[in-house]
């Protein structure tokens, strides 16, 4: 069955498995989180689960979502999120129910969403990978991204890559072994890097592969 849950990234950290190695981890607090609201293909066309995650004072919220969360009849919530799931794995939750890093074992593979760091306005070595000039003197080329073609076109081409902000996008790492869960402290040890700075929003879901 598919699951999903909200954490926060804590920080990067290792351990040791049966051989002795050291094994470079992603420690996350993975909720609990609650279930808000339930959406069904026949009422709305798709299933999926809306879970919040992270105590709010109720003054911090608009009225619509207070309303929302005392409809649920779950306490205010800072983040929402839907989760994609199949219906059989929607019908399995109720709203109001609690979900907890204990829905995923060790050994499971899990993939995790999060907003990269934002870099700000980066050069194309920064945000490409690309190499630099010669530093010579006389090369006034030693960062920049030099000749963009050839006179035919008189044009920059879309998508090409050029200097531009780096970073604070959406990105998803797939396939990471779950190394370790920690109900009783709602940890998650994930094998690997994930995106996003130090508490930043996560989504953990099963693996897609």
């Amino acid at each position: 069955m598919s699951n999903g849950i909200l954490g926060r990234k804590v920080g990067m950290s290792q351990v040791f498995d049966e051989e002795g190695k050291a094994v470079p981890v992603t420690v996350i607090e993975a909720g609990p989180c609650y279930v808000v609201q339930k959406k069904t293909p026949e009422r709305d066309g798709y299933a999926a689960l809306q879970l919040g995650f992270g105590e709010v004072e109720a003054n911090k919220l608009n009225r619509p979502l207070r309303g929302h969360f005392t409809k649920s009849g779950v306490k205010p919530l800072r983040f929402l999120k839907e989760i994609r799931l199949d219906s059989d794995a929607v019908d399995s939750y109720e709203v109001g129910q609690e979900v907890k890093v204990d829905i995923f074992n060790p050994g499971d593979y899990v993939d995790v969403q999060g907003v990269t760091k934002g870099k700000g306005f980066a050069g194309g070595i920064k945000r490409h990978g690309f190499h630099r000039g010669p530093m010579k003197h006389g090369s006034k080329y030693h960062r920049r991204p030099g000749s963009l073609g050839a006179k035919g076109p008189a044009r920059v081409f879309k998508g090409r890559k050029l200097p531009g902000r780096a970073g604070g996008e959406m990105r998803t790492v797939k396939n990471l072994k779950v190394v370790k869960v920690d109900p009783e402290h709602n940890l998650l040890l994930v094998r690997g890097a994930v995106p996003g700075p130090r508490m930043g929003l996560l989504l953990i879901k099963n693996s897609a592969r």
